[in-house]
């Protein structure tokens, strides 16, 4: 199994949206989580975490938390 790829932020006004980008091939993905989004907590759902890896092996795929939820609004370093 592929290692949990790094979280990034970026700026949004006065909050940082947390974000993660993995995978290659020539098109961009963006996957759009549902109402309720954990960049880091997707990858522990065996069914989610499989479909994202599929998406990977032929795009670059780019998430993110929405404003509010997950990882959003964090300090812009990793959890440890």
């Amino acid at each position: 199994m592929d290692p949990v790829p790094t979280t990034k932020y970026a700026k949004s006004g006065e909050v940082n949206i947390a974000y993660q980008v993995f995978g290659e091939g020539p098109r961009d993905l963006v996957y759009v989580p549902g109402w309720v989004s954990n960049v880091e907590l997707m990858w522990d759902d065996p069914v989610l975490s499989s479909i994202l890896r599929r998406f990977a092996s032929f795009a670059r795929v780019i998430t993110f938390d929405k404003r509010g939820a997950g990882w959003c609004c964090r300090p812009t370093t990793n959890r440890a």
